[in-house]
Parts: structure tokens; sequence; C-alpha cells
């Protein structure tokens, strides 16, 4: 069964293959993405794929990226997060002035969304922003777990004003604006994480993202693009995992015979072939729906982010085991391959919330309970 990249990735795959795959441990080791790395992605185009293609090509893009790095993949997903408010919510004077250095990738977004007391639920925020003296507003608040905040240039930024929770595009420079770098995490290490927080930050009208209080649907519509990536990558992480356990077990021999040609083997890699497929269609069927505005696409990338995060998971256990104590080893990639399938199970909303959010749709669809809005995600 082929291992092989969706249709139109082959230039995202061959960088993968040279520029990510070789360093990705180093990497995850210093716990950083290094600039040159970035910069190569912006010359490629992808930092404004979200914006400047279709829906399958960006999660076959993310796909590849995580087969390679899920620290560099996340960058990707929360500057796509912030890319796709901006683009439908973003005010004119917002869009002239972020809009094409985002789609560029000369500037750099990160998600603002995670509380120590809320956590990710997007209608408890505690960070508030209240009217400003002769205008605009004035942000207090503490975000954590912030993926890429510790190089981002803006924040897509949930608080708490008179009329519900909103959405604010911050720039990291602005006074009131502090970050601090975020390290020793599972997973995910290098993806440039910090908290961030808010000291009466002064921010101009044009900050507020559609009106006041429209911050549930904006994170809503947010977090559908952060899942869809989530679950490409996670993909891609299967992937991975399955590339390395083939190549290993045709190559390793035990008991006299190639491990690959031990049955129980063959079933962890049955496993892993098939979880690939499907978490690959289930994908493919997400970004369809997005492409052709079918509002269906937000359970459909709920179910795909679920099943490719709990089979990224399981094929990174997989792959472990297969690989025994040389892939419990630091610097290994299946030592990492599985420190961050266990992030993706909880970024962009938990299993649990998914499990809950699918659960509830198929109640509702039956006549047994009441819709539910999906909601939650780290960021």
């Amino acid at each position: 069964m082929s291992t092989a990249a969706p249709p139109g990735t082959a230039g995202a795959r061959a960088f993968v293959d040279t520029e990510l795959i070789p360093h990705a441990d180093a990497f995850d080791r210093d716990e950083a993405i290094p600039e040159w790395l970035l910069g190569s992605v912006a010359e490629h185009g992808w930092w404004g794929a979200v914006r400047t293609g279709s829906m399958v090509e960006f999660a076959a893009l993310h796909e590849e990226i995580g087969r390679g790095c899920s620290s560099l993949r996340s960058l990707l997903t929360v500057h796509s997060m912030a890319l796709y408010a901006v683009d439908r919510w973003g005010a004119d004077a917002l869009r002239e002035r972020w809009l094409e250095p985002l789609t560029a990738g000369t500037a750099l977004g990160a998600f603002c969304l995670t509380e120590s007391a809320a956590g990710s639920d997007f209608t408890a925020v505690e960070a508030s922003a209240r009217p400003a003296p002769g205008g605009g507003w004035l942000l207090d608040g503490h975000k954590k777990w912030v993926t890429g905040g510790e190089r981002a240039e803006v924040f897509l930024v949930f608080a708490r004003t008179g009329r519900g929770v909103s959405a604010f595009l911050v720039e990291a420079g602005a006074p009131g604006v502090s970050r601090t770098p975020v390290r020793g995490l599972l997973g995910t290490r290098a993806a440039l994480t910090a908290e961030v927080r808010f000291e009466g930050a002064r921010l101009p009208a044009a900050a507020l993202l559609g009106a006041e209080g429209m911050g549930t649907a904006i994170a809503t519509g947010v977090l559908d693009i952060g899942r869809h990536s989530v679950a490409a990558g996670s993909t891609g992480i299967i992937a991975a995992a399955l590339e390395g356990s083939v190549r290993h077990a045709a190559g390793r021999r035990q008991g006299g015979a190639l491990l690959g040609e031990h049955q129980l083997i063959q079933r962890l890699i049955t496993r892993m072939a098939v979880d690939l497929r499907a978490a690959r269609a289930l994908c493919r069927d997400a970004g369809a729906l997005k492409d052709a505005g079918d509002p269906a696409t937000l359970m459909a990338t709920c179910a795909a982010k679920y099943f490719a995060s709990t089979a990224a998971m399981r094929a990174a256990t997989d792959a472990v085991q297969i690989h025994g104590a040389v892939g419990c080893s630091d610097g290994h990639p299946a030592n990492r391959l599985f420190r961050d399938a266990k992030i993706m199970e909880i970024i962009e909303g938990s299993s649990q919330i998914q499990e809950i959010l699918i659960a509830q749709h198929a109640l509702t669809a039956a006549g047994a309970g009441r819709p539910r809005t999906p909601e939650g995600g780290a960021s």
C-alpha cells in the first residue's frame, strides 16, 4: 500500500524530504524553528495557502508538512487561522495593513485563546477589552500556550467586551504587550510557544474583527480552519510513522527473520496503512465541503480531526513498539512522533470535545438532542 503524498504536493514532498526530515529532530532539540526555514516557507508561498488555494489543497500541503515536522505545521496552522480571520472579518484598514504581509509570510500571525482558568472555552474567556478615551480599545489579559507566540508579529486575540466575547488583531510590538517563551513542552517543542500578556494595550478601533460581540462566531470559524490543519498534520504523522516502521522492519532481523516477516508486526503496519487512507479521505471530504461552502464541513472537520489525531497517536505508539529501545531514545524520529502525536489529541479541541460534538450532532440528527456549536481548542 503506497504512502505517496496526495496529488498536487510534489513540491512540498521534495521540500519535506530535503529541508525538514533531516533537521526535524535538531529543531525539536533546540526548541525552535530557524529563520531560514520560515523564509523558505514564504518563498514557496505556503503561509498564504488558506487564502490562495482550495481547502483540499490546503490539507494536502499541511499533511506533507506534518509528515516532516509537526512544529512547523503548527506554526502554519495558527498563522492560517489569523490570516483567515483578517480576510473574512477584517475592516478595510485592517485588511490593507495586514492581508498581504500575512499572505506573503513577511509577517506571521498567532492565535490567542487559551487562559489558565477558562482553558480553551472561548465562551468563558477572562481577558477584557474596554473602550479607550478618544477611541479604540484598552486590552488586558493573559493568554497561555500560544503557538508561534514567541515569533509572531500579530495576535488574533479573544477578549470579553460589553457586548460579549469579541475578536481583535493585536500587533505584538504594541505598548502593553509582552511575551514569555515556554520551554520543555511534551511535543511540538520547536513551535515557538509563548505566554502573552496584555496590560492596558492600546488598540485602534480597526483592530476589532467583525462587530463587537461576534467573537464566538469568529472563533468557531477559525477553529474549523485550525482543526482542518491539525487533522491533515495528524495524517502526516501517520504517514511518517508508517514510512519509518516499514523501513525499520524491512532491515532489522529478529529471531532469524526480518522483523517485517513477523505477523504481529505486519498487523501493526496494516493498521497504520489503513488509518492513513481513512484519515486522508476524511480530510479530503472536509476540504471539499469547505470549498463548496457547505456548512456540513464543520462536523466533517470534527470527525477528521478526531479520527486522524487518535490514529496518529496509535500509529506513533506502534512505531515506537516496532523500533524498540532505539525508538525510545532522544533524537530518534519515532520518539518525536510519539510526543507530537499526543499534542494532536489536545490542540484545537481535545478528543473528548470532538466526541461530545460528534455524538451530540448524531443525537440531534435523530431528534434526541439539541444542536451544539463546535467549540474549544488550545492555541
